[in-house]
């Protein structure tokens, strides 16, 4: 049976590939999305939700907006990386797809509320809309089967040089979302940087007449800015659409179950997932220096062209089936 799913996005580049992965896998009944200010702002994400819906050519799924900004801070967006309209500029046509009249915490309840089955909730974003769930119904926390987030490093960081942008953003979201007990997988920075596309396939699915094909192209082929304005190297990275690869085949990872801690301080380390892998306590634990930490699973490494392959065979099977 496929595997009921709700994805929490702030649709970016890489969000855009995980929805085509999640719309195309038979195994993965998607029942929903909620979305949430990060990559851009959610006026903008949830334009590109429903853009990005129509080119997978998906049903009527239902997409919610959610939190336009962290529990705390301002939010601040990601447009360096994933361009003014957060999907690269490629300017797809508008959709004319509905957005669901109640916030996406109220839809995640009344959702839930009456499933019958616990659902899988993927976040590829702060988890701002998660946590805010599970403040205000922590009584439905058991119909969340787990939680898979994108987020988190155990090494370095990418919003500062401890902190990956979706923890980064909203700490504190993350942190509720940890401490909540729910089975939890992150798909941090790690495992998130080793999964690529050739470049050579990127420009030949670019070049493509079959619209979906250029599409995933594209994304794949946009590259940042640096500070002097010049393109960066092409990096191909499938980013959280890894994430959703995930539940599909978690024996390409390498999981362990490890504490886990959000550094909540105002400091440089703001925002860092503190991942402990040592085998014997430390002078920490022997001086009651410990904080309290969520032991979850943790990708600490990865097949990646394993992913890489599940990923283009599953988004574009159907085009590829084409005359």
């Amino acid at each position: 049976m496929p595997i009921p799913v709700i994805l929490d996005v702030d649709t970016g580049i890489d969000d855009a590939l995980a929805i085509l992965f999640a719309v195309k896998h038979p195994d993965i009944d998607l029942r929903g999305i909620t979305c949430v200010a990060g990559n851009a702002a959610l006026e903008q994400v949830v334009t590109n939700t429903l853009a990005v819906l129509d080119m997978a050519q998906a049903g009527p799924i239902p997409v919610a907006a959610g939190a336009t900004k962290p529990l705390i801070e301002p939010a601040r967006n990601a447009s360096h990386v994933h361009g003014d309209d957060g999907l690269a500029g490629i300017g797809l046509p508008p959709s004319s797809r509905p957005v669901e009249k109640a916030h996406a915490v109220e839809w995640l309840r009344q959702t839930l509320t009456a499933s019958a089955d616990a659902v899988t909730i993927i976040c590829l974003a702060p988890q701002t809309n998660l946590a805010m769930f599970l403040t205000m119904y922590p009584h439905l926390a058991d119909k969340i089967e787990r939680v898979i987030f994108m987020g988190g490093a155990i090494n370095t960081g990418n919003a500062t040089p401890v902190a990956e942008f979706n923890i980064w953003h909203d700490p504190e979201a993350a942190h509720i979302v940890l401490q909540s007990g729910i089975p939890t997988l992150m798909y941090g920075l790690d495992v998130f940087m080793q999964v690529t596309i050739p470049e050579s396939q990127a420009h030949t699915l670019l070049t493509s007449r079959q619209p979906l094909e250029s599409f995933v192209g594209a994304l794949l082929s946009y590259t940042i800015r640096d500070s002097e304005g010049q393109p960066t190297a092409y990096e191909g990275l499938i980013g959280d659409a890894g994430a959703v690869c995930a539940l599909i085949d978690p024996d390409a990872l390498d999981l362990q179950t490890l504490p886990v801690l959000v550094d909540l301080s105002s400091g440089p380390s703001r925002g860092q997932t503190l991942v402990d892998r040592r085998t014997t306590a430390g002078e920490d634990f022997h001086h009651q220096q410990t904080r309290s930490t969520s032991t979850i699973q943790v990708a600490v490494d990865i097949d990646a062209e394993r992913y890489a392959r599940l990923f283009l065979d599953t988004v574009l099977a159907k085009e590829m089936d084409q005359p």
